[in-house]
């Protein structure tokens, strides 16, 4: 992501993009082919009615010690996006404020975006990029349930949680001796949001229910059902709509105007949907034709309200743990006097003493997978905030960014047990792909994009920094995206083992190939052995994200994400039996590739093809380590030590001080050259307390961006990134070897264990640990069937069938 200076300004004007943009993408229908499959259903559709569990799938109190953020006080109506607490179902998103008398949910959904296919140059060849054209995520509605009586200076004893085992807010307190509590989630089978009051002792709530929208629309009521909804259509011909309804099994709860008014209700249930007729379908426009949302909208809560407020918790709990419960992690016991503290006052006691909280820092991690399974189902995948905004106006429009964020948000799911989170990732690209590749063919090599292929050839796609929901592109073109996101595609078969997923990402791959074998351009360089000058294959020009000029070619961030798609394709024609002759054009040249060296000036590997340094010494971005991590050029087992030494030197140039995703990024390569403190020094960077838009986690443990003093802003993506370095630390893979706890940091070493993390090569790994030493591995195939394991200097060969696991336990 780019610093805020140097983003490019948006433009002025309304927040709703171009109509005609539209239409230029029902043209593109004949060229999606098999593709429109995907848009087979649009994001927000009508489903059947979800299975109910027949036993509650509830934990007992205790069963999570680990896995609770708690509060002593609530989030107020300036302070949602630092202190609120996130809900999600993959769609809905909302953030939840839990004020006893002033309850106040945000509520987005993740196809709430203006603009469109954004397909008209600026001058200099590049896509405009501003909330006019290239468009924003914003906000769905505002749902605000007021209770006068409850004021919060009239309570006591106030306390609100985010319990990350059942996905489930609640807050309570007493009030005149009575004890109230509420409960609010978000259900992926109901498709809506629930917000459930209760009390014990005789105690009442009355009160108004209103729904309001954020971009001037009318909220109606229906007196017959007790509901409010609203609706409406952006200028670039998107609905929307947004409904809201009560009930009570005593009060009353009716309408007045255009909010509901609950009197003396003992319990009150609150059920919220809504959506878009968004479909992920270029051959459609990118529409559910048909779709009503608000329709859609009012049918749903009419339908999840029918239902007890236990039924649909025990629907939600059940279907959320399905995913969730599928990973576990201990990294040893905190101390009494920390588990004492609310989760802000323990991360500022965690800054303050400098002592390791284990237990703290194992609920970052669950709170990371947290997110992704409440942001990321079968719908879009995780953009830069997830569905969770505080107004319409999100920095870099709540975009996709194609240079570290959206592959960043997606280190975790395969690692951490949630590889079915990584579905609408694929998704997004399939769908995405036919806009993206006419957008290549008709403007890649416009005469005034600086980053056009010399060759005046293009074939396949490419994308740019940023990206939208309708194919279209914004700020720069950004030619290796497409071998990044491809490779990131990639690595989840190497988790899974799945074919099916291979057979679908076939055609991006090939694509991207194709795109490269017009783009690569001969040069002459000396070899360092011989002297002797040999012809090599580097990139045209292009800019090492996001610093240094940018007419370079050969830049190090392209050769290596080259190198690897080019391995990648191969391999998925040889596995699906594809296009023999065009795999082994590839495979000449990929020999051809010219491969980044150290420069002999500085010592680092060279970002560019120089031996100086063209850029920013101390720079977020870490493009040129793309050998190190994510990928696997670059290994301190298996690598030439002066390669090695280049990499390190360079990721040490770059700095331990920085903020949230480059911290990230940071401690993974930290972790792929084991070094533990470093890496975990970076990890507990990340977990400072975040004060007046400083650098670190916010209240909520929201990652936040410190863009100018006093104003800091939340990317999602360190929330994601940073828990990804943390198995890192514990578990390093690649197809063919597993090593257990390459950097394991001396805060975690006492003991620890780990439950159901991914390794590449088709398995699943339980680890655990005692005095920094591996007492006991299982190995479980998904897929796999031979790989090493290798732990402290002792190496297994294993070799199993799917389904079956393995215990290793002498490790030395």
């Amino acid at each position: 992501m780019h610093d805020q200076q140097a983003h490019r300004p948006a433009r002025s004007g309304p927040d709703d993009g171009p109509g005609p943009a539209r239409r230029r993408v029902l043209s593109l229908a004949a060229g999606a082919g098999a593709l429109s499959a995907l848009g087979g259903l649009p994001a927000f559709a009508a489903s059947a009615p979800p299975r109910r569990p027949a036993v509650s799938p509830l934990l007992s109190d205790g069963e999570g010690p680990t896995t609770r953020m708690w509060y002593r006080a609530p989030a107020g109506d300036t302070t949602m996006l630092e202190r609120a607490l996130p809900v999600g179902n993959g769609r809905l998103g909302a953030l939840v404020g839990n004020d006893p008398g002033h309850e106040l949910l945000f509520v987005s959904d993740a196809t709430m975006w203006t603009g469109g296919i954004n397909d008209e140059l600026e001058a200099d060849g590049q896509f405009p990029y501003g909330r006019a054209d290239f468009g924003s995520l914003t906000q769905l509605a505002r749902v605000t349930v007021d209770i006068p009586d409850h004021d919060l200076g009239t309570v006591h004893d106030f306390r609100r949680a985010l319990d990350l085992d059942e996905g489930l807010v609640t807050s309570g307190y007493l009030r005149s001796d009575v004890a109230y509590e509420r409960r609010v989630f978000a259900s992926h089978p109901d498709d809506a949001i629930v917000v459930h009051f209760s009390q014990g002792g005789g105690g009442h709530y009355t009160g108004t229910l209103s729904l309001d929208g954020t971009h001037g629309e009318t909220t109606s009521a229906d007196a017959r059902t007790d509901s409010l909804f609203l609706g409406a259509e952006f200028a670039n011909g998107l609905r929307y709509g947004a409904a809201v309804t009560a009930r009570s099994r005593s009060g009353s709860v009716t309408t007045s105007g255009s909010r509901i008014v609950f009197t003396r209700c003992a319990d009150l249930t609150v059920v919220i949907s809504g959506g878009t007729d968004y479909a992920p379908d270029a051959a459609t426009g990118f529409r559910a034709p048909g779709l009503d949302p608000t329709a859609l909208a009012r049918t749903k809560v009419r339908d999840a309200v029918r239902h007890s407020p236990t039924t649909l918790l025990h629907t939600h709990v059940a279907d959320y743990r399905d995913q969730f419960a599928g990973m576990s992690i201990s990294l040893g016991p905190s101390t009494t006097e920390q588990r004492a503290l609310d989760t802000w006052e323990r991360l500022k006691h965690r800054a303050q003493q400098d002592v390791p909280d284990p237990e703290l820092e194992a609920l970052y991690l669950q709170f990371g997978r947290y997110l992704m399974v409440s942001s990321s189902r079968d719908g879009l995948p995780v953009a830069l905030q997830g569905p969770w905004l505080d107004g319409n106006d999100p920095d870099w429009m709540g975009d996709y960014h194609t240079d570290i964020n959206l592959q960043m948000n997606y280190w975790l799911a395969d690692r951490t047990a949630l590889s079915r989170t990584f579905d609408a990732f694929t998704d997004y690209c399939l769908a995405q792909l036919p806009v993206w590749s006419e957008h290549t063919r008709t403007h890649f090599n416009d005469p005034r994009n600086r980053f056009r292929n010399s060759s005046g050839r293009v074939a396949g796609w490419t994308v740019a920094y940023s990206t939208n929901i309708y194919g279209g592109l914004g700020w720069w073109w950004h030619p290796p995206g497409n071998a990044w996101l491809c490779n990131s595609l990639w690595e989840h078969y190497q988790y899974t083992r799945d074919l099916a997923h291979v057979k679908k990402i076939y055609p991006m791959l090939k694509g991207a190939c194709e795109f490269w074998e017009t783009r690569l351009v001969t040069t002459t360089v000396e070899d360092a052995e011989t002297g002797e000058e040999r012809e090599v294959l580097v990139a045209d020009n292009d800019w090492s994200p996001e610093h240094g000029p940018q007419d370079t070619k050969g830049i190090t961030y392209a050769q290596e994400v080259v190198r690897d798609l080019f391995a990648n394709y191969r391999e998925a024609c040889g596995l699906l039996g594809r296009d023999a002759a065009f795999a082994r054009t590839v495979a000449g040249l990929q020999e051809r590739l010219y491969l980044p060296e150290v420069s002999p000036k500085s010592g680092w590997l060279q970002e560019w093809m120089s031996p100086d340094n063209l850029g920013e010494t101390t720079h977020r971005h870490l493009s040129p380590l793309m050998g190190l991590f994510p990928g696997d050029r670059i290994r301190p087992d298996a690598s030439p030590a002066a390669l090695v030494k280049g990499a390190t030197e360079l990721l040490a140039a770059r700095g331990m001080e920085s903020f949230g995703w480059a911290n990230a990024w940071r401690a993974l390569c930290w972790a792929r050259l084991k070094h533990a403190d470093h890496a975990y020094a970076l990890v507990i960077n990340n977990l400072r307390p975040s004060v007046d838009g400083g650098n670190g986690s916010s209240m909520n443990l929201f990652d936040i961006y410190e863009v100018e003093k006093g104003r800091g802003i939340f990317q999602i993506e360190s929330n994601f990134g940073t828990p990804a370095a943390m198995i890192e630390m514990l578990l390093h893979s690649r197809p063919g070897h597993i090593e257990l706890l390459p950097a394991l940091p001396a805060a975690w070493a006492r003991s620890g264990s780990v439950t159901g993390i991914g390794a590449r090569g088709g398995f699943v790994v339980d680890l655990s640990w005692r005095d920094g030493k591996v007492r006991e591995a299982r190995i479980r195939s998904v897929g796999g069937r031979r790989t090493r394991v290798t732990a402290g200097g002792v190496s297994h060969e294993v070799d199993i069938r799917s389904g079956r696991t393995v215990t290793l336990r002498d490790f030395g």
